[in-house]
């Protein structure tokens, strides 16, 4: 029966994936309510109990086990573009252009000082050579900037590792406090939405903590900042690269 039961899971791997997550939520509202008292969102402590799943299963995460396989297919880049895309669709227009050149400018700010950011970490790490400097900071802007930064220039897979580290911390960072300050910053409307998706850039973190906040504003913030890891993507390794090798190369 265990065998029959193990391969009906494995053979219908996404659907077991999408059970799963269903009950890691369902366990981290939980704690997030009754243990927490609410102080840190439900979403924030799944993201970490996700991160330990992924930690303790190996190269491929959770999925590196049969069992877990369609994790692999549930957490890939398709259904994960599909998903910001869709969460996209709910925006409105007419607040989208009301915000535009705000949102605009947000990006850019955005990117500029997460980098910089990034790069003064850098330094005061240690790393002084400017394909280093630059990939750590791309990293600082999202998880996805850093790794495409880092092999678009060459950084080794230390470097890349240390990106990928500062963009998740800065997830977990902004899912975590976005509805402990959303009252202090505003955070009540579509405009203040995608000025802070186009400061802070990270997708998943600024959905999440906008869920956390008012589930209205998570198509906002997330429509500026699937947008903050393109516009990331092009200029950390490209412009800002070359600034860095000006300033310090």
């Amino acid at each position: 029966m265990k065998a029959i039961l193990s391969d009906l899971l494995i053979k219908n791997g996404l659907i077991f994936a999408f059970l799963v997550v269903g009950l890691i939520l369902l366990v981290s509202f939980w704690i997030a309510r009754r243990v927490l008292g609410g102080l840190i969102p439900g979403v924030a402590v799944a993201i970490i109990i996700g991160l330990v799943l992924a930690f303790l299963g190996g190269e491929r995460g959770i999925a590196s086990f049969p069992l877990f396989s369609g994790m692999a297919l549930l957490g890939g880049s398709m259904l994960r573009d599909f998903a910001v895309v869709a969460t996209a669709t709910g925006a409105d227009p007419a607040q989208m252009k009301h915000a535009g050149p705000a949102g605009t400018i947000a990006l850019f700010i955005g990117v500029v000082l997460a980098f910089v950011i990034g790069v003064a970490l850098a330094l005061a790490m240690g790393y002084t050579d400017p394909v280093s400097l630059t990939t750590i900071g791309a990293g600082v802007c999202t998880y996805i900037v850093g790794p495409v930064t880092g092999t678009a220039l060459g950084a080794t897979s230390e470097v890349m590792a240390i990106s990928i580290a500062a963009g998740v911390v800065k997830t977990i960072a902004t899912t975590v406090l976005t509805p402990l300050l959303a009252r202090r910053l505003g955070l009540d409307n579509p405009h203040s939405a995608v000025v802070f998706g186009g400061l802070l850039g990270t997708t998943s973190g600024v959905a999440a903590g906008l869920a956390a906040t008012d589930p209205k504003l998570v198509p906002y913030g997330a429509l500026t900042a699937t947008f903050y890891t393109g516009l990331g993507c092009l200029l950390c390794p490209s412009v800002l690269h070359v600034i860095v090798l000006a300033l310090l190369g």
